[in-house]
């Protein structure tokens, strides 16, 4: 009987504040599409994003979470069984890079230990008014084992790499791990052709529906 490779599912959230471009992202990377009128998120939503790394199709669920504080409460719910987080913000408002840094303190105490986190500098193509040293927030993103990512939903600049390197990541984590990739450890998988394991619903708030 033959093998094929693993279809590996991995959850990722993106986190920040309202208004920093999240939303636009994800739709851009997903469905290629950007809206100037894109409405604020008040509800968290996720979308599917199939893709081959390195000959191994994986599908990221992209979940999108309301940025308003209001809505912080409800964080923990979507990313304590994340394996990524994409931190948000606006490349020209200094406070919105503030706030990544206590999203990553909140991951750090609360997510699990290995969550694979990037940052993403959204908004670039408002760069003539950036308020902020990039320079800087690469410094920090070192601190914390991460990368930044210069992007603009607008113009699409940066967003496949940032969703891409992620990927990259987690299936090379997936790799190093004891069983390598057919541990199945995730939330679906198959490994022999013409058996397949059913897909089966994440019962846990914030889980796959």
């Amino acid at each position: 009987m033959s093998s094929r490779p693993p279809n590996l599912t991995f959850k990722l959230v993106l986190l920040g504040d309202g208004r920093v471009g999240k939303t636009s992202l994800v739709l851009r990377y997903v469905n290629n599409v950007f809206s100037e009128k894109q409405e604020a998120t008040v509800q968290a939503f996720y979308l599917k994003k199939h893709l081959v790394i390195e000959g191994v199709p994986v599908t990221l669920s992209i979940w999108d979470t309301a940025g308003q504080e209001r809505f912080h409460a409800l964080g923990p719910i979507y990313y304590r069984d994340a394996d990524a987080a994409l931190l948000v913000y606006d490349i020209t408002d200094n406070d919105t890079f503030l706030r990544v840094r206590k999203w990553v303190k909140e991951l750090q105490q609360m997510a699990s230990k290995d969550i694979i986190m990037a940052i993403a500098a959204n908004k670039s193509d408002l760069v003539r008014s950036r308020k902020y040293d990039i320079q800087e927030a690469e410094s920090y993103a070192a601190t914390i084992g991460s990368k930044i990512f210069v992007t603009s939903a607008k113009s699409g600049t940066g967003v496949d790499e940032v969703f891409i390197d992620i990927t990259t990541r987690l299936l090379q984590k997936k790799k190093n791990s004891t069983d390598g990739l057919f541990k199945i450890s995730i939330r679906y998988t198959y490994i022999f052709c013409c058996i397949q394991q059913p897909t089966v619903a994440d019962p846990t708030p914030g889980g796959d529906q």
